[in-house]
């Protein structure tokens, strides 16, 4: 850590006087070119309430790594939220827009020349778009996440905008009333923040709390509450402290500390859309971590979260019984954490897991709700490298129907919104795959509306796109291959059989294959999207998009 600054570059020498001339202009002193120069970016924007306080909360980190005597300089990025994306050809751009966040973090650091990185995310993809970019400009950085939302009271029970989707179902099905669901919508999400389920949001603030990229404690802090600005602000002078003595990101990164994310994530019934960032996340450093090792983790680790969308608890309730290191604390009690690795301060996991109280019993149980953790990996001839499903709060963890095929989302919500499908059919979406969409579509429209009609176990959902965290029943996805990289969805047929393995792991067909050729669909893509679909890889090892670090290293990569 002793090295000359890289902004050094840009402020030193006679030909720099241009360089200092701009930063004079933003109000850059003299006296504070000889500083460290310290990015804070954010996916700051109105475009969604997750993302909506991060510009303050940046403002706030700048402040702190002013106390600490940085220059700060705070930039956004972009966002595309799921939310808004939901059920229409929007969708597709959202996973795009994890990799051009690390893509445009990078080019900002980069070019700039900055010698550490505050992050602020608030909506699913921003998320482990930010932590990308953390890992492979390895400087030294912090993660902050911009916290979930409050609950909303809806009839004496606390409900979510999940309750708002499945509502939609029951209305369907004439279970529920439009008025009724109108005054759902309206109380279902009371304050800005993310989704406050274990969602893919609170899943990946999880994630990086266990990596050892943010701040302990702050993952489960709700979105407006008083002490967010302080974490921010405390972001601003731990960066400056990790430009003295570390650790880097690619120190906290490793495969064991990954091992530990991925049993965070299956301990407490976590987003499925965790086994595609956590390989990504480890591609930027160099380590190979595929949906086969997030499979290894999960069987040996234990449910012991009673989170929603599974379970009866959320993030607010989490954070008062102790937060992620509650959940942390129970998997080294049970053998199920590396206690070895880094966090933020240096100190080791088990180091900083000694001081805390561990399991409520109640929201984080000390006895296992299940003996194998929330999410489980299916292989079979159907899906060779893997496919994903969410266990938690299933009643039943097999399913044997015949396949009823579809080649898009569009055409497969019609025929839910029409309840042209029957009980103990397989409803298969194809083509929706990180190439054949492109983008990987998210399906929470579709499974919500299922679940919403009281068809969430009585059906079964198979496709190679994938799930919001908010995601329950017997749905599977991530299948890999997908169907437009020659994957053997591609080769279904209405009526073949299916069967479904939870316990065992298994996802096949007995129906012969072999001598059947796919048409693919012909879909006009320019873009972004098109860029996208042809440098994109398999779900099973993170839809990436680069080549990644040639090898773990802890160097700064420059």
């Amino acid at each position: 850590m002793k090295k000359k600054l890289p902004s050094r570059i840009t402020v030193e020498g006679l030909d720099r006087a241009p360089h200092r001339a701009f930063l004079g202009a933003l109000g850059v002193k003299r006296g504070d070119l000889k500083k460290p120069f310290v990015g804070v970016a954010s996916t700051d924007g109105r475009v969604t309430p997750c993302n909506a306080l991060l510009g303050a909360f940046a403002r706030e980190a700048c402040e702190g790594v002013r106390d600490a005597g940085g220059v700060p300089f705070d930039f956004a990025s972009i966002s595309v939220a799921d939310s808004m994306s939901m059920n229409h050809g929007g969708m597709r751009y959202s996973l795009v827009s994890r990799e051009i966040i690390a893509d445009g973090v990078e080019a900002v650091v980069r070019g700039h020349a900055y010698d550490a990185l505050v992050c602020f995310a608030g909506c699913d993809k921003t998320l482990p778009g930010m932590m990308m970019a953390m890992v492979r400009l390895n400087v030294p950085s912090v993660f902050v996440y911009g916290g979930a939302a409050l609950p909303g009271t809806w009839r004496g029970r606390d409900v979510t905008v999940l309750d708002t989707y499945e509502g939609v179902g029951a209305v369907l099905a004439g279970k529920m009333k439009e008025g009724e669901l109108a005054e759902l919508e309206q109380a279902c999400l009371p304050t800005l923040g993310s989704c406050p389920g274990q969602f893919t949001a609170n899943t990946m603030a999880m994630v990086a709390e266990t990596l050892g990229l943010a701040p302990p404690g702050s993952a489960t802090l709700p979105a407006v509450s008083a002490g967010r600005n302080e974490v921010a602000r405390e972001a601003g002078r731990t960066v400056m402290k990790l430009l003295e003595k570390g650790p880097l990101p690619r120190q906290l990164v490793t495969k064991k500390s990954l091992e530990n994310a991925a049993a965070a994530v299956a301990a407490t019934g976590g987003s499925t859309n965790a086994a595609l960032h956590l390989p990504a996340i480890a591609h930027e450093a160099g380590i190979r971590f595929t949906l086969d090792d997030f499979a290894r983790v999960a069987k040996r680790t234990p449910l012991i979260a009673d989170l929603q969308p599974g379970g009866r608890y959320l993030a607010k309730d989490l954070h008062a019984v102790g937060g992620v290191y509650s959940v942390l604390k129970a998997l080294l009690a049970h053998g199920a954490l590396h206690g070895d690795c880094l966090t933020l301060s240096g100190a080791t996991l088990e180091s900083a897991l000694k001081g805390h109280a561990g399991p409520d019993g109640s929201v984080v149980r000390k006895e296992p709700i299940m003996k194998t953790g929330g999410l489980v990996v299916l292989k079979g001839n159907l899906a060779p490298d893997g496919a994903l499903i969410k266990v938690a709060g299933l009643k039943s963890l097999s399913f044997e129907g015949p396949a009823r095929v579809f080649d898009s989302e569009e055409a497969c919500l019609e025929a839910v919104k029409k309840r042209k499908y029957k009980e103990g059919e397989v409803l298969v979406i194809r083509y929706e795959g990180p190439k054949g969409g492109p983008g990987m579509r998210e399906m929470l429209g579709v499974t919500a509306l299922l679940y919403g009609q009281g068809m969430g176990e009585k059906v079964a959902l198979l496709t190679d796109g994938r799930f919001s965290g908010a995601t329950r029943g017997m749905m599977i996805g991530y299948v890999s291959p997908e169907a437009a990289a020659g994957g053997a969805l591609a080769l279904l047929r209405d009526g073949d059989p299916i069967r479904i393995d939870a316990v065992r792991g298994i996802l096949e067909t007995k129906a012969s294959l072999k001598t059947r050729k796919a048409a693919l669909p012909k879909r006009q893509v320019s873009g972004v999207l098109e860029k996208y679909a042809a440098l994109v890889g398999p779900a099973n090892l993170g839809a990436v998009t680069h080549s990644g670090a040639p090898s773990k290293r802890t160097s700064r990569g420059r």
